[in-house]
């Protein structure tokens, strides 16, 4: 591997990049090594147009694009110099002849790149006096995206994405010269499945998404990092958080499971922690078909009750378990262990199928269904066929995944049992119907790991608290068998001792538990790299 310097640091670098890219990937761009930069992404084609990353490189007798400079061994590279902070000025004011000073209204404010360069590399005032120039405001570029054509800097990574990721093309460089501007052609929005990444793209506030425009300011919002429950690909994301409130999902990078981009189904899917339709409430079914609003204590209490009495009489093969596949892994490991202390094998978990493409989106349109198969929840359909045939006198039912066309289609072959017990997420219709219906945590409310379609475990914490009681669905399991008197469900509910066991108890778990997998994920034993 070519051995290069940089600022006097030797640093060993992978063959055939170029200096950006070789920086970037032993981890020092920006960390350590700062070369600014605009036009260039480690996702997309070089463009070379912004020319703010240009370094001296000893024996060349003129600056250098690092974005476009093969890196070859023995080379010097000095990116501090006064030649390079003089260009990387001068760059920065020829930038900014034509933008609008409106950063303390600009959307982007806070996280804008044009903001942080020009205040570290830019002149302390302006030199023109002729006015900026006018251009659109508030273009609405399709149902997700709006343009400020007056902040546009040309970067053109926008262009490059539409061009090169999802491959529809839909944005282009109008004009030439000084009149270049960003556009759509007349009946072609930018409509596809991945248009919100353009937002995260743009360095300064020109392209911004309708969801998030104005909404609430950077500088008030933690970030938090989180995977996506939008499918089974399980996207990294940053969620974004003010006052105990979820405003957006960001793609958070990781090369093996998204590089640096997020579906735009999957990053609205965030509305499902504070949506409205969330069971916020226990509930038991009375008399009179009514629901009685309970603690979540008295509702496993409940539970319990009518799950003993029901084994008590037909035994525990008349109850059939159906496990969430947006539960973690600790989750399904603590129900597996619960139909293993109650003596019921007739366990399974319904996956809802939806739309897939080469990129990101997978078919199974839940988090953790690998997981669930791999710790003995398969596929629902003997399970189902025995309650349809009238085997199975009892449900204990997580989520309401099996309500899709595909599985039952409806909650009626369900609610003709003796006992029905959910525990959701959202107040469903399966929910409304339960003889017991007990609420859980979204995955942005809890700790434990989920195992994407390729048996990648990733880490999930909580990054928001439910303004009502609401336990974890492997908590409500445990509580469940504490109060049916099961083996091994002493004590209170330990997720982390739970993970460690997990990872003990079940071969291709092997070595993964909370403490272990890291920001990246680890793969499943067994799985290929």
């Amino acid at each position: 591997m070519p051995r290069i310097s940089v600022d006097g640091r030797i640093i060993e670098v992978p063959e055939s990049r170029t200096i950006l890219q070789a920086l970037d990937e032993t981890g020092l761009l920006m960390a350590g090594i700062d070369v600014p930069h605009y036009c260039w992404h480690p996702k997309l084609s070089i463009d070379g147009s912004c020319r703010l990353c240009q370094v001296e490189v000893e024996g060349m007798p003129k600056l250098q694009i690092a974005c476009n400079t093969p890196v070859a061994d023995g080379m010097a590279i000095r990116t501090r110099s006064e030649r390079v902070c003089s260009a990387r000025q001068g760059v920065m004011e020829l930038l900014l002849v034509n933008h609008p000073l409106d950063c303390a209204i600009c959307d982007q404010a806070g996280e804008c790149k044009l903001q942080d360069y020009a205040f570290e590399y830019g002149a302390d005032a302006s030199r023109t006096r002729e006015p900026r120039r006018a251009l659109k405001k508030n273009v609405e570029l399709g149902p997700n995206i709006v343009l400020d054509q007056e902040r546009c800097i040309l970067c053109r990574r926008c262009v490059r994405f539409c061009d090169e990721v999802p491959a529809t093309g839909e944005l282009h460089v109008m004009g030439r010269g000084d009149r270049s501007v960003i556009e759509t052609l007349p009946d072609e929005p930018l409509a596809n499945d991945y248009s919100m990444n353009v937002a995260d793209l743009c360095p300064v506030g020109a392209l911004t998404t309708r969801d998030f425009r104005f909404k609430v300011r950077v500088w008030f919002l933690d970030d938090v990092p989180g995977v996506c429950t939008g499918c089974a690909n399980g996207c990294n994301v940053t969620i974004g958080v003010s006052k105990n409130r979820v405003y957006r999902y960001q793609p958070r990078r990781n090369d093996a499971v998204n590089d640096t981009w997020l579906c735009d189904r999957g990053r609205l899917s965030y509305k499902r922690i504070g949506s409205g339709d969330r069971l916020a409430q226990a509930s038991l079914r009375g008399t009179a078909s009514a629901r009685e609003p309970v603690s979540c204590g008295t509702a496993v209490a409940a539970a319990a009750a009518r799950l003993q009495q029901l084994t008590d009489a037909a035994g525990a093969a008349a109850l059939v378990v159906l496990a969430s596949p947006h539960a973690s892994n600790e989750d399904l490991f603590t129900l597996r262990r619960f139909c293993d202390a109650l003596g019921v094998t007739a366990r399974g978990a319904a996956v809802v199928l939806g739309p897939q493409d080469r990129l990101l989106m997978k078919a199974e349109q839940a988090a953790n269904a690998e997981g669930a198969r791999r710790l003995g929840f398969g596929p629902p359909d003997a399970l189902l066929a025995r309650v349809r045939c009238g085997e199975a006198a009892g449900a204990l039912v997580f989520g309401h995944d099996v309500l899709d066309p595909a599985h039952l289609g409806g909650p009626e072959a369900l609610t003709a049992l003796e006992t029905l017990v959910v525990v959701d997420l959202q107040d469903s219709a399966l929910a409304r119907c339960a003889d017991v219906a007990i609420p859980v945590r979204h995955a942005a409310e809890r700790e434990g790991t989920l195992t994407n379609f390729a048996g990648l475990a990733q880490r999930v914490q909580p990054a928001v608290e439910p303004g009502w009681e609401a336990w974890t669905d492997g908590e409500v399991v445990w509580r469940l068998g504490a109060a049916l008197g099961l083996a091994g469900f002493e004590g209170a509910y330990d997720v982390r001792s739970v993970s460690r066991e997990l990872a003990q108890a079940v071969p291709g778990f092997s070595g993964i538990d909370l403490d272990r997998v890291g920001e990246h994920g680890l793969s499943l034993a067994g799985v290929g790299s």
